[in-house]
């Protein structure tokens, strides 16, 4: 008994031995026939993969379409020549540095999936580098490796992925909606998921660069799901109209924030600041605490000398009448060499307010009087000849503006009233910053007509008018007398001659075209489209460069176009002097101010 268990032990200890040696044996055989060459080849092939160059990008077709995402071949191209390139196809996104253009007589692309996918033209558009590999320290010329190219991505496809994003998530709101209320489904919830998860990878961003890799994983995940959905409820007709409703649905929601937009900027326009506020009223009690002879400005014999050039400005703004008068005389001041310098004692400012205003007005400048100049400033109370009932029929307009139902406005038709001795005035609008000397224009030829004005009838600028666009043609007595393809013009910088006005009688005109616009409304509320009617063929063009417009509602305008202009005109609600003033024009405005004075620092009034 004991010697069998003895063999077995025998036995099972040879086995073991032969397990262990048998393999040693073998493996030892394998690799006595391994050559000394083949054992080089083998760690160069090792080198070659450890020092290849990064992986290219992927394709983003690839990326969006939710395929399998595969490392890009290194694409090897032996040839006898040293300048030997193999090219990708043109539709691959592969990232790099660029360094040449690929001419047209370069080797033929190597091609992929057995098919070439590249035209000549796009070849031109590649770039190449060549890169040598290495063999223990040494350059094969007979071997390039493809670096990565870059082809720069055409414009209109830069945010071609954010669209197709938020287009997604628009789908799948939409089948989310088709989900019975309060369902709690698995696909449900996978749905919402996905929907969050890419509002979340996304953020706000604007073109195809700015998105993070997550955000181009969860766009895939989530065109896997829409796949999904859409065998779940392959309805086309439900889902057309679901769409269409969701579109209505957001057109209404942007109409009404943009009317509720409007209704704001316009509320916000209309409103006085509190520090201009405060500047009126330190300035009133000042000016009452004046004796009665400190409140009368110089030089009062010159207000009707018809040799001297007269601005008017109607305003209740103090701040706004500074700006005017002061960029005028300072502009008068810097001319260049080959030019007369005008002289500011030539110049006469007739600035006309209410009586509320007047105080503050006046107290402005006689604190800070502008160069040499003459000031006239009266308040529209004074003139008899305006007797209450013209001034309540100014009132009787259809707009809750008060800048359109103000008869300070409306004061711009009685110019021959309001200056009867005087032949010829410039009317300046009080939103107008002066830039250029404007002496030239008393020089205009003004060919027996009343107005000369720049006009605003070139279709495809900003400031583009059509008379029907505030006037309403559909009137007979407006359709018969009026074309509505005549060249419209801008208030803002008018010169006006007052003789040609009083002989053909237009404030006549005037108060005839308020009272019938009383009984059926002929034009939209405001003075521009009256001012059309009264001076219909009455009215001389005057270069374009004398004044700008569209500071006051458009960000668009070239700096260029501002340098040169004689005045620019913030026309619009968005004044230079209210926080809603767009930011690059109040530069031009606010230079013409002194923010240090101690006023101004009181009532918190700054740039």
């Amino acid at each position: 008994m004991r010697s069998v268990r003895q063999c077995q032990r025998i036995f099972f200890l040879c086995l073991f031995s032969v397990s262990v040696f048998a393999p040693i044996v073998f493996v030892s055989r394998r690799l006595q026939n391994i050559s000394s060459i083949g054992r080089k080849e083998f760690i160069e092939d090792i080198s070659a993969v450890k020092h290849r160059p990064d992986v290219l990008k992927l394709n983003s077709d690839e990326q969006e379409g939710g395929q399998s995402l595969k490392e890009p071949k290194l694409v090897v191209y032996e040839d006898r020549g040293f300048g030997s390139v193999a090219n990708y196809s043109a539709s691959d996104k592969i990232d790099g540095d660029v360094e040449d253009s690929i001419d047209a007589g370069d080797k033929p692309e190597v091609q992929r999936n057995g098919t070439s996918t590249r035209s000549s033209k796009e070849d031109q558009k590649m770039q190449k580098k060549v890169v040598p590999t290495k063999s223990h320290g040494k350059d094969d010329p007979t071997r390039t490796v493809v670096q990565r190219i870059q082809k720069s991505p055409a414009r209109g496809s830069t945010d071609k992925k954010v669209k197709e994003m938020k287009d997604q998530l628009v789908r799948a709101k939409a089948y989310l909606n088709f989900a019975p209320p309060g369902s709690n489904s698995h696909f449900v919830k996978e749905l919402k998921l996905r929907i969050k998860e890419l509002e979340r990878a996304m953020g706000d961003p604007s073109k195809d660069t700015n998105l993070s890799r997550s955000a181009w994983q969860k766009s895939r995940a989530m065109e896997a799901s829409l796949s999904k959905a859409s065998h779940i409820y392959s309805d086309c007709s439900a889902m057309a109209t679901k769409l269409r409703a969701m579109t209505y649905n957001a057109e209404e929601q942007v109409r009404v924030q943009q009317d509720q937009a409007a209704y704001l900027l316009h509320l916000a326009a209309r409103t006085t600041l509190k520090g201009l506020h405060c500047l009126t009223m330190r300035l009133t009690a000042e000016y009452f605490a004046l004796l009665p002879e400190e409140r009368k400005f110089d030089n009062q014999q010159k207000v009707h000398d018809q040799d001297l050039h007269h601005y008017a400005i109607f305003s209740d703004n103090v701040l706004a009448c500074a700006v005017v008068v002061n960029s005028t005389v300072s502009s008068a001041l810097v001319l260049p060499l080959l030019f007369k310098p005008m002289d500011p004692e030539k110049i006469v400012f007739h600035i006309v307010t209410d009586s509320l205003n007047l105080p503050a007005i006046s107290m402005w400048f006689l604190l800070n009087p502008p160069v040499k100049a003459t000031l006239d400033i009266r308040s529209m109370q004074d003139f008899e000849w305006l007797s209450p009932k013209r001034r309540s029929a100014l009132e009787k307009h259809n707009s809750r503006d008060p800048r359109y139902t103000s008869a300070l406005n409306h004061l711009r038709f009685y110019l021959p009233d309001v200056f009867p001795l005087l032949n010829k005035i410039l009317l300046f609008d009080h939103d107008v910053v002066v830039q250029r000397d404007l002496s030239e224009l008393w020089n205009v030829n003004m060919m027996g007509k009343v107005n000369g004005a720049v006009q605003t009838c070139q279709e495809g600028e900003g400031s583009f008018r059509r008379m029907d666009t505030y006037i309403n043609f559909s009137d007979p007595f407006v359709s018969e007398r009026f074309d509505p393809n005549s060249c419209t013009w801008a208030f803002g910088m008018n010169l006006f001659d007052l003789q040609e006005w009083r002989r053909q009688n237009l404030t006549a005109v005037y108060s005839s075209y308020l009272q019938m616009n009383g009984r059926d409304p002929l034009w939209k509320a405001g003075s521009l489209p009256l001012g059309w009617l009264i001076f219909y063929n009455q009215t001389v063009p005057l270069d374009k460069r004398w004044q700008i417009l569209g500071l006051g509602y458009d960000s668009g305008i070239p700096r260029s176009e501002i340098d040169r202009a004689a005045v620019i005109h913030y026309d619009g609600v968005m004044k230079p002097w209210l926080e809603i003033g767009i930011g690059k024009y109040k530069g031009y405005w606010s230079r013409r101010i002194s923010y240090h004075h101690p006023y101004l620092q009181q009532c918190n009034i700054h740039e």
